[in-house]
């Protein structure tokens, strides 16, 4: 099997490659991005491409799966245009958009596209929200309104295009060694801001069993959309007081005008919507993903996936 990973500088990719390298059906991997990945391994090609471009149908060729990791998470992350949020949607949607129809006009039979949790809308009100849960994503959250516009593209393009199987995987925060050096800071920070009770809770899912989902769908006959998330959830307060002694805590409304204050005159940090989604409740049920693909977490609680990162 001959895989393209697009987004193969990004920090999942950097787990995902070498998982995907160590399967014994995987023949070759190649990876697409417009950086540099530094990865350099056995069977594995890097090409280096903007995903909105025309001519990402002739890396496609032969190609038998697609792993679709390319997005701008954090939008930090475009440098010194970190503030063109025309830019970022273009990459996101529109990017995706082009990968996805190259993939089923060039005979791909399999699409794996790496979605996200912040598609569902918000609260949940304490319920752990299955694959069926409503969609909507908060309007000044960015990330989470680029990943719905794609999901709702997505449904209307798979309606057309039968013949190219599309899975659609949802992950909670993604945390590990290689995860978005942003979301490790601000667990190292001593503090949390101070919410109303009952506290929002949170999960996360580790990098490394992330990848391995990818490699169960690539191995499997399935399609559709499946949570990944631990076993167990926690409030914000409780993970800083499990990470440091006495973690202070701070008045929500000083928190977001510092985190406003920092990207917007200093370019620190990344959009204030990040901040508004941690107001919310959000858990998942991975019922689907641990049924139907066998997928068993091997850091399946909070703590060990705080403990592995």
């Amino acid at each position: 099997m001959r895989v393209l990973v697009t987004g193969s500088a990004s920090h999942l990719a950097r787990v995902l490659i070498p998982r995907l390298l160590a399967e014994p059906d995987i023949d070759e991997v190649i990876g697409v991005d417009w950086r540099d990945s530094g990865l350099f391994q056995p069977r594995y090609t890097e090409v280096l491409l903007d995903i909105r471009s025309p001519q990402l149908s002739r890396v496609m060729t032969g190609v038998d799966a697609v792993v679709h990791l390319a997005f701008v998470v954090m939008q930090g992350d475009l440098g010194s245009n970190r503030y063109d949020r025309d830019l970022a949607r273009n990459i996101n949607v529109c990017g995706t958009q082009n990968v996805v129809t190259l993939a089923a006009q060039s005979g791909v039979r399999n699409l794996v596209h790496l979605s996200s949790a912040a598609v569902y809308e918000l609260p949940t009100h304490f319920k752990r929200a299955t694959e069926s849960h409503p969609r909507a994503a908060l309007p000044k959250f960015s990330y989470a309104v680029d990943k719905t516009s794609v999901e709702e593209w997505l449904d209307e393009f798979e309606k057309r295009s039968p013949d190219l199987r599309v899975v659609r995987l949802r992950p909670h925060i993604i945390l590990g060694p290689q995860s978005q050096p942003l979301l490790r800071t601000l667990l190292r920070l001593p503090f949390y801001p101070n919410l109303p009770d009952p506290q929002p809770v949170v999960q996360f899912v580790h990098e490394q069993d992330v990848a391995e989902a990818v490699c169960l769908v690539l191995a499997k006959d399935t399609h559709g959309a499946f949570n990944l998330a631990c076993a167990d959830s926690a409030s914000l307060r409780t993970i800083q007081r499990y990470a440091h002694l006495a973690p202070l805590p701070v008045p929500r409304m000083l928190v977001e005008a510092l985190a406003k204050a920092g990207w917007k005159w200093l370019g620190r940090g990344t959009e204030p919507g990040w901040l508004e989604a941690l107001g919310y409740s959000l858990a998942l049920d991975s019922t689907r993903a641990r049924r139907e693909l066998g997928w068993k977490p091997r850091f399946d609680s909070w703590k060990s996936v705080l403990d592995g990162r």
